[in-house]
């Protein structure tokens, strides 16, 4: 999800490309990886059964639609005179109005959510788990699109906007929690000197819960040495658990912070 929110975060404009390169990156590693960044040749739909749109709550655009469509939606997100917030709302629902995919069209479309954001500047560091939030509310979400889709555009944005100012307050009182973490880690570990390997892994947990020597070294530029120290003294006072019991290719995880991501998602939903 981090690489395809870059791939369409650049200065240059969003271009149909970008999309079908955010939509390989996500089925990259999927059982569907030969239709990974291929836009739909044939007609989908959305429920009903597999055989034909019969009954389909939602039928797409045409194929031959879909990459007019998608060049219309990159212009308009490469626009700047429009609130980012709602920008993104309209993208994100145009996105999965048309449907451009054969499979993955959901993964895409909430990293589309973020790509808008973070190219308006307005999600530089982090990211508001906000289709969490609407994935919360199935009925709510599904019913936003629909009014969407039937003209309503307001209806949707405002629903959309409520989510991403929930998901941005329920985001800071995660990371208030990880730093309030860290703390006590750190007056365990007897306040380790900044410059120290154990320390900057430490820091850089929360982005790297699973961890090996390979990693921790790219990461914070310790030596091996000095990585293989530090994990031990995380392991010792309690903040790592080894995953294995392997001489080479340890990894360890810091489940505090899985259990504080599961009480934020149990506070979302």
């Amino acid at each position: 999800m981090k690489r395809a929110i870059e791939l369409g975060t650049h200065t240059k404009p969003l271009e149909v490309a970008d999309i079908e390169g955010i939509h390989r990156t996500l089925l990259r590693f999927t059982a569907a990886t030969d239709i990974a960044g291929i836009i739909r040749q044939q007609q989908n739909w959305i429920g009903g059964n597999d055989y034909n749109p019969i009954g389909a709550p939602y039928v797409p655009p045409p194929p031959d639609h879909v990459r007019p469509l998608l060049e219309d939606l990159c212009a308009f997100v490469n626009r700047d005179d429009v609130a980012p917030v709602a920008q993104a709302a309209v993208a994100h629902a145009q996105f999965e109005t048309i449907h451009p995919f054969a499979d993955g069209n959901g993964r895409t479309g909430r990293a589309m959510i973020y790509t808008v954001l973070r190219r308006r500047g307005a999600a530089t560091r982090y990211i508001a788990p906000i289709s969490l939030v609407l994935a919360a509310e199935p009925r709510s979400y599904v019913g936003g699109l629909t009014a969407y889709r039937n003209g309503d555009v307001s209806l949707w944005t405002a629903r959309f906007a409520l989510a991403t100012a929930r998901a941005a307050k329920e985001a800071e009182r995660l990371a208030e929690a990880i730093e309030e973490r860290q703390s006590t880690w750190l007056d365990a570990l007897g306040q380790p000197r900044k410059d120290s390997a154990v320390r900057q892994l430490v820091s850089v947990l929360p982005e790297q819960p699973v961890i090996d020597v390979a990693v921790a070294q790219r990461l914070t530029g310790k030596s091996h040495v000095a990585i293989g120290r530090a994990l031990q003294q995380l392991e010792t006072a309690g903040i790592l658990h080894r995953l294995n019991e392997r001489k080479w290719g340890r990894v360890w995880e810091c489940d505090q912070l899985f259990s504080l991501v599961d009480s934020f998602e149990q506070r979302v939903r």
